[in-house]
């Protein structure tokens, strides 16, 4: 196993042991040149949603992603992880189903096409 396919399931058991509901993968590799995973998880309030972002952000941290950060700060509604080649996205419940990230970034979009 590759390094950030490690990393994604550090970063998945996190998310799960920290009670993040409705955790979703998107390989990207073939999608865009930005990331080569993102992860979608849910938080149930924006205490929660704050905590798994942190709880993340650590991890990464620990496994060697030092740049990594969290945008959204001040936002109770949704907070994004950059560990470089790994997004991952948290989200309140509506907030998700608003932005529908699983149905954008899940549609085959043809390599002539990719522009990120």
């Amino acid at each position: 196993m590759d390094k950030i396919s490690n990393l994604k399931e550090i970063v998945i058991t996190t998310l799960d042991l920290n009670k993040a509901e409705d955790i979703v993968t998107i390989d990207l590799k073939d999608k865009s040149s930005m990331a080569d995973y993102m992860i979608i998880a849910s938080g149930t309030s924006s205490r929660h949603i704050q905590s798994l972002s942190e709880q993340v952000l650590e991890k990464l941290k620990d496994n060697g992603i030092k740049d990594s950060k969290i945008e959204g700060k001040e936002s109770g509604e949704w907070k994004l992880v950059d560990g470089i080649d790994l997004i991952v996205h948290i989200f309140h419940p509506e907030k998700r189903k608003f932005y529908e990230l699983e149905k954008i970034w899940s549609e085959f979009i043809p390599k002539e096409k990719v522009m990120i």
